[in-house]
């Protein structure tokens, strides 16, 4: 039975993703900071139909000893792990660059970036050392060089995503360490992580012409991540990249809003 871990999955897009995996019969790992919201996630996933097992950690992405405890402590009880996401990440308040505190401004990096950077480091070593494995980072705003105001920081974190990543395919690649690296890419999520800056609960006031595209393009993340692992499961490519908002999708979308009328922001 394989094993999947998924970073800041206690709630949205990463817990979507690791329900999926858990009744397709992988055995899953939750991790998440938020040490409440982790014990709740944990016990509504096990109350689902999978065959596999789970487990949850508390895990700050940023500290090498909380990845290398989730690491180790996860080859223990399955002895391998098959597939890692990197999709713990938070926002920035929606306020130009110079108006960021330093404190957010590294806050951000560290978790967005630096993050995902260390948590490769360390899980590529252990998918080289047992000939096989997959990492997949996720993009988002700011990955196809997209700019708005108020997210330069957060695009400028995922920007730096996707070139990390495209890299460290390239190295898997030419140094043939049968490990596969990817890139999943959902569009618009309707979570509070759109409205909620630094993963702490401090709230973002959305402009009406935000809130207008987000109605259009939005899905909710259930939706996202039933397209997104069925192709991780089926994926045998290095260097892939899975995109839900595709130009198609998102034409359709705007084609037919006048009909939907979808308000995600209605109280």
């Amino acid at each position: 039975m394989k094993t999947v871990v998924i970073t800041g999955s206690a709630r949205g897009f990463g817990y979507a993703m690791l329900e999926l995996f858990y009744v397709n019969n992988f055995n899953v790992v939750m991790c998440d900071v938020n040490e409440k919201e982790l014990n709740a996630a944990s016990l509504l996933l096990k109350s689902k139909e999978g065959k596999g097992k789970v487990l949850s950690f508390k895990t700050d992405i940023t500290n090498e000893d909380d990845v290398k405890y989730l690491i180790d402590n996860t080859l223990k009880e399955f002895g391998s792990i098959d597939i890692w996401i990197n999709n713990a990440g938070v926002n920035q308040p929606m306020k130009p660059i110079w108006e960021l505190d330093t404190k957010v401004i590294n806050r951000l990096i560290d978790i967005d970036l630096k993050g995902t950077i260390l948590c490769s480091k360390l899980i590529f070593n252990v998918m080289k050392e047992q000939k096989h494995g997959a990492i997949y980072n996720v993009e988002g705003h700011g990955s196809n060089d997209a700019v708005i105001t108020g997210l330069s920081l957060y695009g400028t974190s995922k920007r730096a995503v996707t070139y990390f990543t495209e890299s460290l395919a390239h190295e898997s690649r030419e140094l043939n360490c049968n490990v596969f690296v990817g890139k999943i890419t959902p569009g618009i999520m309707i979570t509070n992580f759109i409205n909620t800056s630094l993963g702490d609960g401090e709230k973002i006031e959305l402009p009406a012409k935000t809130k207008k595209i987000y109605n259009i393009l939005g899905d909710y993340p259930e939706t996202i991540a039933k397209y997104m692992v069925e192709k991780i499961i089926n994926n045998e490519k290095n260097n892939v990249k899975f995109v839900w908002l595709s130009n198609t999708r998102a034409f359709m979308k705007f084609l037919t809003y006048s009909f939907k009328k979808t308000d995600y922001f209605k109280d």
